[in-house]
Protein backbone atom coordinates (compact mmCIF):
# COMPACT_ATOMS: atom_id res chain seq x y z
CA UNK A 1 0.00 0.00 0.00
CA UNK A 2 1.23 3.90 -0.67
CA UNK A 3 1.75 6.21 1.58
CA UNK A 4 -0.01 6.07 5.07
CA UNK A 5 -0.27 2.23 4.39
CA UNK A 6 -3.34 2.15 6.62
CA UNK A 7 -2.52 3.96 9.53
CA UNK A 8 -5.36 5.52 11.30
CA UNK A 9 -5.62 8.98 10.20
CA UNK A 10 -7.40 11.95 12.57
CA UNK A 11 -7.68 15.25 10.98
CA UNK A 12 -9.55 18.32 12.80
CA UNK A 13 -10.17 20.73 9.92
CA UNK A 14 -13.62 21.67 9.12
CA UNK A 15 -14.08 23.94 6.27
CA UNK A 16 -12.51 21.54 3.97
CA UNK A 17 -13.52 18.83 5.87
CA UNK A 18 -14.77 16.30 3.09
CA UNK A 19 -11.61 16.98 0.98
CA UNK A 20 -8.76 16.44 3.33
CA UNK A 21 -10.76 13.00 4.22
CA UNK A 22 -10.56 12.25 0.16
CA UNK A 23 -7.05 13.11 0.59
CA UNK A 24 -6.32 10.87 3.01
CA UNK A 25 -7.72 8.18 1.74
CA UNK A 26 -6.19 8.54 -1.53
CA UNK A 27 -2.76 8.19 0.12
CA UNK A 28 -3.35 4.92 1.46
CA UNK A 29 -4.90 6.40 5.45
CA UNK A 30 -7.94 5.13 6.85
CA UNK A 31 -9.11 8.05 7.41
CA UNK A 32 -11.38 10.02 10.40
CA UNK A 33 -12.44 14.08 9.95
CA UNK A 34 -13.86 15.85 13.05
CA UNK A 35 -14.36 19.11 12.28
CA UNK A 36 -13.14 21.79 15.26
CA UNK A 37 -14.52 24.71 14.70
CA UNK A 38 -16.62 27.40 13.44
CA UNK A 39 -15.62 31.20 12.61
CA UNK A 40 -16.86 33.74 15.39
CA UNK A 41 -17.42 37.53 14.24
CA UNK A 42 -13.94 39.26 15.94
CA UNK A 43 -16.51 42.43 16.86
CA UNK A 44 -17.99 39.48 19.56
CA UNK A 45 -14.74 39.58 21.28
CA UNK A 46 -16.06 40.58 24.12
CA UNK A 47 -13.31 40.35 26.93
CA UNK A 48 -10.97 41.79 24.37
CA UNK A 49 -12.48 45.21 24.21
CA UNK A 50 -12.94 45.31 27.85
CA UNK A 51 -9.27 44.82 27.94
CA UNK A 52 -8.46 47.45 25.58
CA UNK A 53 -10.73 50.23 27.37
CA UNK A 54 -9.02 49.61 31.06
CA UNK A 55 -5.63 49.77 28.86
CA UNK A 56 -6.18 53.21 27.57
CA UNK A 57 -7.98 54.36 30.36
CA UNK A 58 -4.32 53.68 32.37
CA UNK A 59 -6.74 51.69 34.57
CA UNK A 60 -3.86 48.83 33.82
CA UNK A 61 -0.53 48.37 35.56
CA UNK A 62 0.88 45.33 34.00
CA UNK A 63 -0.39 43.26 30.96
CA UNK A 64 1.03 39.29 31.33
CA UNK A 65 1.43 38.40 27.61
CA UNK A 66 1.65 33.71 27.54
CA UNK A 67 1.47 33.49 23.51
CA UNK A 68 2.51 34.84 20.59
CA UNK A 69 -0.09 33.64 18.99
CA UNK A 70 -2.38 35.20 21.58
CA UNK A 71 -0.39 38.58 21.20
CA UNK A 72 -0.99 38.76 17.47
CA UNK A 73 -4.56 37.60 17.60
CA UNK A 74 -5.22 40.22 20.34
CA UNK A 75 -3.46 42.99 18.16
CA UNK A 76 -5.84 42.10 14.85
CA UNK A 77 -8.58 42.02 16.94
CA UNK A 78 -8.40 45.30 18.95
CA UNK A 79 -7.33 46.83 15.31
CA UNK A 80 -11.04 46.10 14.09
CA UNK A 81 -12.33 49.12 16.75
CA UNK A 82 -9.25 51.47 17.47
CA UNK A 83 -6.26 52.97 15.40
CA UNK A 84 -3.57 50.54 14.40
CA UNK A 85 -0.83 51.76 16.83
CA UNK A 86 -3.73 52.20 19.51
CA UNK A 87 -2.86 48.61 21.26
CA UNK A 88 0.84 49.04 21.09
CA UNK A 89 0.39 52.83 21.96
CA UNK A 90 -1.48 51.70 25.52
CA UNK A 91 1.29 48.60 26.19
CA UNK A 92 4.44 51.22 26.59
CA UNK A 93 1.89 52.53 29.20
CA UNK A 94 2.15 49.56 31.52
CA UNK A 95 4.63 47.23 32.37
CA UNK A 96 4.81 44.25 29.88
CA UNK A 97 5.60 40.60 31.03
CA UNK A 98 6.23 38.23 28.21
CA UNK A 99 6.48 34.53 29.00
CA UNK A 100 8.95 33.14 26.99
CA UNK A 101 10.63 33.76 23.41
CA UNK A 102 7.42 33.93 21.22
CA UNK A 103 5.68 36.57 22.93
CA UNK A 104 8.73 38.03 22.95
CA UNK A 105 9.15 37.95 18.70
CA UNK A 106 5.65 39.10 18.71
CA UNK A 107 6.15 42.40 20.65
CA UNK A 108 9.28 42.85 18.58
CA UNK A 109 7.04 42.94 15.43
CA UNK A 110 4.72 46.02 17.22
CA UNK A 111 8.13 47.87 17.88
CA UNK A 112 7.72 46.50 21.64
CA UNK A 113 10.19 45.07 24.05
CA UNK A 114 9.38 43.03 27.61
CA UNK A 115 10.25 44.51 31.15
CA UNK A 116 10.50 41.35 32.35
CA UNK A 117 10.96 37.80 30.62
CA UNK A 118 10.22 34.68 32.58
CA UNK A 119 13.24 32.10 32.06
CA UNK A 120 13.21 28.81 30.68
CA UNK A 121 11.07 26.43 31.04
CA UNK A 122 8.60 29.52 30.64
CA UNK A 123 5.95 28.09 32.97
CA UNK A 124 4.07 29.39 35.52
CA UNK A 125 6.54 29.05 37.59
CA UNK A 126 9.18 31.14 36.48
CA UNK A 127 6.58 34.01 35.42
CA UNK A 128 5.01 34.14 39.34
CA UNK A 129 9.21 34.12 40.43
CA UNK A 130 9.92 36.71 37.79
CA UNK A 131 6.91 39.05 39.28
CA UNK A 132 7.60 38.73 42.64
CA UNK A 133 8.05 41.79 44.45
CA UNK A 134 6.70 43.91 42.28
CA UNK A 135 4.40 46.60 43.10
CA UNK A 136 1.75 46.80 39.86
CA UNK A 137 -1.80 45.54 41.21
CA UNK A 138 -3.95 45.73 38.18
CA UNK A 139 -2.94 42.86 35.94
CA UNK A 140 -4.29 41.72 32.59
CA UNK A 141 -3.46 38.01 31.50
CA UNK A 142 -3.53 37.45 27.52
CA UNK A 143 -4.49 33.26 27.39
CA UNK A 144 -4.97 31.75 23.98
CA UNK A 145 -5.93 28.24 24.04
CA UNK A 146 -5.83 27.27 27.37
CA UNK A 147 -6.52 29.05 30.89
CA UNK A 148 -4.24 29.07 33.53
CA UNK A 149 -5.34 28.76 36.89
CA UNK A 150 -2.36 28.37 38.88
CA UNK A 151 -0.67 31.81 37.67
CA UNK A 152 -3.98 33.23 37.96
CA UNK A 153 -4.26 32.25 41.55
CA UNK A 154 -1.22 33.33 42.57
CA UNK A 155 -1.21 36.58 41.21
CA UNK A 156 -4.42 37.09 43.45
CA UNK A 157 -2.80 35.76 46.20
CA UNK A 158 -0.73 38.81 46.08
CA UNK A 159 -3.47 41.16 46.24
CA UNK A 160 -4.07 41.86 42.45
CA UNK A 161 -6.97 42.21 40.61
CA UNK A 162 -6.34 39.85 37.58
CA UNK A 163 -8.27 40.56 34.33
CA UNK A 164 -8.13 37.53 31.79
CA UNK A 165 -8.28 37.96 28.39
CA UNK A 166 -9.46 35.21 26.28
CA UNK A 167 -8.78 36.36 22.47
CA UNK A 168 -10.49 34.09 19.91
CA UNK A 169 -11.92 34.02 16.52
CA UNK A 170 -13.37 30.63 16.41
CA UNK A 171 -15.81 29.13 18.74
CA UNK A 172 -16.54 24.99 18.67
CA UNK A 173 -18.74 23.29 15.96
CA UNK A 174 -22.03 23.52 16.45
CA UNK A 175 -22.07 19.34 16.62
CA UNK A 176 -19.48 18.82 18.48
CA UNK A 177 -20.50 14.82 18.84
CA UNK A 178 -17.47 14.17 16.01
CA UNK A 179 -14.79 16.43 17.88
CA UNK A 180 -15.74 14.30 21.44
CA UNK A 181 -15.24 10.48 19.46
CA UNK A 182 -11.94 11.38 18.24
CA UNK A 183 -10.75 12.83 22.07
CA UNK A 184 -12.20 9.45 22.66
CA UNK A 185 -10.54 7.44 20.58
CA UNK A 186 -7.21 9.06 20.76
CA UNK A 187 -7.48 8.40 24.52
CA UNK A 188 -8.08 4.88 23.96
CA UNK A 189 -4.73 4.97 21.58
CA UNK A 190 -6.85 4.36 18.40
CA UNK A 191 -4.71 6.60 16.11
CA UNK A 192 -1.66 6.41 14.49
CA UNK A 193 -1.33 10.20 13.00
CA UNK A 194 -2.47 13.49 13.94
CA UNK A 195 -2.97 16.02 11.21
CA UNK A 196 -3.32 19.84 12.41
CA UNK A 197 -4.42 22.52 9.64
CA UNK A 198 -4.27 25.66 12.19
CA UNK A 199 -3.48 26.73 15.19
CA UNK A 200 -7.14 26.45 17.12
CA UNK A 201 -7.57 22.89 16.22
CA UNK A 202 -5.30 21.92 19.32
CA UNK A 203 -7.14 24.01 21.63
CA UNK A 204 -10.65 23.03 20.91
CA UNK A 205 -9.99 19.11 21.52
CA UNK A 206 -8.36 20.05 24.36
CA UNK A 207 -11.11 22.15 25.62
CA UNK A 208 -13.50 19.02 25.01
CA UNK A 209 -10.95 16.74 26.37
CA UNK A 210 -11.12 18.79 29.38
CA UNK A 211 -14.83 18.83 29.37
CA UNK A 212 -14.88 14.76 29.41
CA UNK A 213 -12.26 14.35 31.63
CA UNK A 214 -9.53 12.63 29.18
CA UNK A 215 -7.50 15.67 28.96
CA UNK A 216 -4.45 14.11 30.72
CA UNK A 217 -4.72 11.04 28.25
CA UNK A 218 -5.38 12.82 24.55
CA UNK A 219 -2.46 15.27 25.20
CA UNK A 220 -0.83 11.63 26.40
CA UNK A 221 -1.77 9.61 23.60
CA UNK A 222 -1.00 12.81 20.62
CA UNK A 223 2.71 12.73 21.91
CA UNK A 224 2.53 8.99 21.14
CA UNK A 225 0.67 10.00 17.44
CA UNK A 226 2.96 10.99 14.31
CA UNK A 227 1.49 14.51 14.80
CA UNK A 228 1.94 16.67 11.47
CA UNK A 229 1.65 20.27 11.57
CA UNK A 230 0.74 22.41 8.74
CA UNK A 231 3.67 25.01 9.68
CA UNK A 232 4.92 27.47 12.83
CA UNK A 233 2.17 28.93 14.14
CA UNK A 234 0.49 25.70 14.48
CA UNK A 235 3.44 24.05 16.07
CA UNK A 236 3.30 26.90 17.95
CA UNK A 237 0.02 26.17 19.59
CA UNK A 238 1.31 22.68 19.81
CA UNK A 239 4.21 23.12 21.97
CA UNK A 240 1.89 25.09 24.07
CA UNK A 241 0.80 21.52 25.46
CA UNK A 242 4.06 20.29 25.03
CA UNK A 243 3.47 18.45 21.73
CA UNK A 244 6.60 18.56 19.19
CA UNK A 245 5.15 18.16 15.75
CA UNK A 246 7.39 15.28 13.68
CA UNK A 247 6.80 17.46 10.59
CA UNK A 248 5.94 20.54 9.29
CA UNK A 249 5.50 20.34 4.98
CA UNK A 250 8.03 22.44 2.44
CA UNK A 251 3.92 24.66 1.68
CA UNK A 252 1.72 25.42 4.37
CA UNK A 253 -0.82 24.36 2.14
CA UNK A 254 -3.46 21.12 3.28
CA UNK A 255 -2.49 19.29 0.01
CA UNK A 256 1.40 19.64 0.57
CA UNK A 257 0.62 18.52 4.43
CA UNK A 258 -1.53 15.05 3.32
CA UNK A 259 1.02 13.86 0.43
CA UNK A 260 4.52 14.69 2.73
CA UNK A 261 3.13 13.91 5.88
CA UNK A 262 2.07 9.71 3.67
CA UNK A 263 5.04 10.31 2.66
CA UNK A 264 7.22 10.35 5.44
CA UNK A 265 5.28 7.69 7.64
Amino acid sequence: MMGFAGARVLALESRRSTEIGELIARQGGDAFVAPSMREVPLAENREAFEFAERLFARRLDMVILLTGVGTRQLARVLATRYPENAFADGLRQVTIVARGPKPLAALREMGLAAAIVAPEPNTWHELLAATEGRPERHIAVQEYGRPNPELIAGLKARGAEVMQVRVYQWDLPEDVEPLREAARRLAAGRFDVVLFTTAIQMAHLARIAREMGIESSVIEALRKCRVCSIGPTTTEALEEFGIHPAMEPSHPKMGFLVKEAAEQA
